[in-house]
């Protein structure tokens, strides 16, 4: 009987307990036409007759069926009564197939496939090697927050809505001129696109540049975040190996001509390799024949260790076919998510158009308040602090790591720049699963042989220390080394 079956679906123990009373009669009823329990132009009891026998109000009724109604479930007829809907699609003897519990839909696209199961974040992003929370003590929080809190109070309607110009003005300008000082880079502030970070610069470079099933040159090992973007925009990546001077394209390489070539010439990731001058030349050069874009990542330009700083790709284009990615997250912190694209003259328009469209970009109160953080110094003294934390940091690692280097066995890559080194080992060594071993004590390393995408000539353990603390990098250190020096005297079979 009917209303016994909605008394005890009402009062049962479970997810719609804490419902009020007509929204529970609500699932019951909805529940008794899924399942097959009311079939399509059965009538219902009226209003009063079910509140009594359910002893409810009756508007608590009313209510239930009201919903139930407007959502399609059921119909009324003036006069007639209320009946389950004739539409409502009909199993074999004219009831509705049961099943509490359907099994629901889980089939992806090729490309949803390879965007959620394959390289991974989750494996390949470089994390702290050491146990615990990263360490964000090189940022002025305080000063940080004092700031954001100014530009909240002071945001008029204009700051709350989308913005279509390409960013705040005074931070664009900022970006400019510190590209300019800092990187080598020939730019006007017009030429600049704040964006949510590099991993959008990139999208958007890829749905303008570049149409679907066209060929993107990427560097092999590769960046995770790179081959998600350009998966996702539906490119073919052709990879192109990394030697110690950076993408060493072959006349193979050639074959396959390239719309776009993405690249990490300061500080490969995640090698670390440089590329020299003469592998940019080439490059340059490469990228005019085929008339392809060359979409520069500078991700962590500003911690250079040792030498000066590595002068732009994008300076050295004479040709305007270099676009130039780069992040705020490195130096303030990751969650900040704020990044910059600089644009080539004729194509800013239709990048700033684009950028409206598809990303509807806003968050004006925080970049207004970075636009002050950089005009104040606040900036340059920011990085200032960061890049002698780090530097502590990196040398600390650097010295746990000495003894593995003695007999040649292994070598690092990398540690003059960024917030990650790269420690190459033999071939017949398994990285993986030395990475597993680190993995039980503790430790985050990554191998660095699951960062390519075509060849298996590479072993290696990527060992991020950015955000580790001194005091956890000095604990730690010593297991790092014991276990990899354990790994290297195990001699191949």
């Amino acid at each position: 009987m009917l209303s016994e079956y909605l008394l005890a679906e009402i009062h049962r123990p479970g997810s719609t307990a804490d419902l009020p009373l007509h929204r529970r009669l609500y699932e019951a009823l909805r529940r008794a036409i899924l399942e097959g329990k009311l079939s399509a132009g059965d009538r219902l009891p009226s209003s009063r007759d079910l509140a009594q026998d359910l002893g409810l109000s009756r508007n608590t009724v009313v209510a239930a069926m009201g919903q139930l109604t407007v959502e399609g479930y059921l119909v009324s007829h003036v006069g007639s009564g209320t009946f389950v809907h004739e539409q409502v699609p009909l199993a074999q003897g004219g009831r509705m197939m049961a099943s509490k519990n359907p099994a629901p839909p889980t089939r992806l696209s090729q490309r949803g496939e390879a965007l959620a199961h394959r390289y991974s974040a989750a494996d390949l992003e470089i994390q702290p090697f050491t146990p615990g929370p990263a360490d964000f003590s090189a940022f002025a929080v305080a000063l940080w927050q004092r700031l954001q809190n100014k530009h909240w109070r002071q945001a008029g309607p204009s700051m709350l809505d989308y913005n279509d110009s390409g960013g705040y003005g005074p931070l664009r300008r900022a970006v400019a001129d510190y590209l300019r000082i800092l990187r080598s880079v020939p730019l006007d502030a017009d030429q600049v696109l704040i964006t949510s970070g590099t991993q959008q610069s990139m999208e958007l470079c890829a749905h303008l540049l570049a149409d679907h099933g066209e060929t993107v040159w990427i560097e092999d090992p590769a960046y995770w975040g790179a081959v998600k973007a350009f998966t996702a925009a539906g490119l073919h990546l052709h990879p192109v190996g990394v030697d110690g001077d950076g993408m060493a394209p072959s006349p193979q390489d050639e074959r396959v001509p390239p719309r776009m070539i993405y690249i990490t010439p300061s500080h490969q990731y995640p090698t670390g390799a440089v590329m020299s001058l003469a592998r940019r030349q080439q490059l340059l050069a490469m990228a005019a024949h085929h008339q392809a874009w060359i979409l520069e990542d500078d991700y962590d330009s500003e911690f250079r260790f040792t030498g000066p700083p590595i002068s732009s790709l994008c300076g050295l284009d004479t040709a305007a076919r270099v676009l130039y990615l780069g992040t705020f997250s490195k130096v303030l912190y990751p969650g900040l998510k704020l990044g910059y694209l600089v644009v080539p003259k004729g194509l800013i328009g239709a990048f700033r158009r684009a950028h409206y469209d598809l990303n509807r970009p806003g968050q004006m109160p925080l970049q207004s308040a970075l636009a002050e953080f950089i005009e104040m110094g606040h900036f340059a003294s920011s990085l200032r602090r960061a890049r002698q934390t780090y530097a502590e940091r990196r040398q600390v690692l650097l010295d746990h790591l000495a003894p593995l280097l003695r007999d040649g066995q292994a070598r690092i890559g990398g540690a003059a720049q960024g917030l990650h080194l790269c420690l190459h080992l033999p071939r017949h060594l398994d990285d993986r699963a030395l990475a597993q071993t680190l993995a039980r004590d503790g430790l985050t390393v990554r191998p660095l042989s699951a960062y390519c995408l075509q060849r298996n000539d590479l072993r290696g353990l990527v060992i991020g220390y950015g955000y580790a603390s001194l005091s956890a990098i000095r604990r730690h250190g010593a297991v790092l080394c014991q276990r990899i020096a354990e790994a290297l005297e195990q001699r191949p079979v």
